[in-house]
């Protein structure tokens, strides 16, 4: 099976966004849901998954995130609404 790397972006009640990168989604949001990790995440209660995409190379899966981070707010929540309109969380 060939690997996978997801560029996502969680949030909270608030609606504060984190995007990150990973090699194992369903972990890294167990570990955001769970507070495993200390930082931001931990502190802003970031534990809904809105939105990813799945990469085969981890360059281009970081090469997405960093340039997703550079975007406004407003541009990530119109990324967010093209997949996921709702905001549910997609990792129920």
């Amino acid at each position: 099976m060939q690997k996978q790397y997801f560029v996502y972006i969680a949030t909270n009640r608030s609606f504060t966004l984190y995007t990150g990168v990973t090699n194992d989604l369903r972990r890294r949001m167990h570990e955001h849901k769970n507070k495993l990790v200390k930082g931001f995440t931990q502190k802003y209660n970031i534990d809904k998954l809105v939105f990813y995409e799945i990469f085969s190379n981890p360059r281009n899966a970081i090469e997405a995130e960093k340039k997703i981070k550079s975007w406004t707010r407003k541009k990530r929540i119109e990324l967010i609404k093209t997949k996921n309109p709702g905001f549910k969380d997609l990792m129920i």
